[in-house]
């Protein structure tokens, strides 16, 4: 009898897993597209980004009421580097406007503190004994890096286990934060958005004028959502959201 319940216990382990897995593949390879003109239709804008590859899904997001769109939409590819390619080739224009495309995040996190900021700064925490170049050969292959700042005690001089890799675009910074997972120098490494001052006070400003909620919403079923979201609190190793160093907040999302 213990032998059947392990084994129900084993498949419905995998069973999990294997939807995880899924479900993390599906976000990898989509797009949200914001900026739309009221013109653009979803043949029009499949039309447009077919030219990247097959899409499997693509979808304008529209009033329940007047049927009108709302601005933005999503598209799914068949693969991830059909994403990256593109991402890789911005800016994006359909029916003579520029739109804003960006990676989908997924329904759970969007309520989560500057979720929907683009930034172009990482913060990288649970690093120690990493040097600049463990740092630099692993997230150089996301973009082009501009900086890496290894955070020292002022006093002792002695790595305090995190650091800051600025990209010169954001898409680096939105893929790396999406994917979650990574290992540096044999250490887990937490990876979060880092906003600058005016940026932080973007966030603080948004949640105040809309309630902690998101302003616009993706639909039912759909895995990623527009508009600010919500603040949520947490730390690492010890230290609050609220620690800064100069103009920079680094907050766990």
């Amino acid at each position: 009898m213990a032998g059947v319940m392990e084994s129900e216990s084993e498949q419905s382990f995998q069973t999990v897993n294997s939807w995880r897995k899924k479900k993390e593949q599906k976000q990898f390879r989509k797009l949200f597209i914001g900026g739309l003109s009221s013109e653009t239709t979803e043949e029009s804008l499949r039309n447009y980004y077919k030219q990247w590859g097959t899409l499997t899904s693509c979808k304008i997001i529209r009033d329940p009421a007047s049927k009108r769109s709302r601005g933005f939409g999503f598209v799914t590819f068949l693969s991830m580097a059909e994403v990256d390619a593109a991402m890789a080739t911005r800016p994006h224009s359909i029916d003579e406007k520029t739109i804003a495309p960006k990676r989908a995040i997924p329904r759970e996190e969007s309520g989560q503190q500057g979720a929907f900021l683009t930034v172009k700064k990482l913060f990288v925490g649970g690093i120690e004994d990493t040097e600049e170049h463990h740092l630099r050969d692993y997230f150089e292959k996301y973009g082009k890096i501009d900086a890496i700042e290894i955070i020292t005690d002022r006093e002792s001089g002695r790595k305090r286990g995190f650091a800051f890799v600025t990209f010169d675009d954001h898409d680096p910074v939105d893929k790396i934060v999406l994917q979650k997972n990574h290992t540096i120098n044999g250490h887990y490494a937490e990876v979060r958005k880092a906003f600058s001052r005016p940026k932080r006070q973007q966030v603080q400003s948004s949640r105040s004028g809309r309630g902690g909620k998101a302003g616009l919403g993706d639909s039912p079923g759909d895995d990623g959502n527009v508009g600010p979201g919500s603040g949520q609190r947490s730390s690492f190793g010890g230290r609050s959201d609220g620690l800064r160093s100069g103009q920079w907040t680094w907050s766990w999302l």
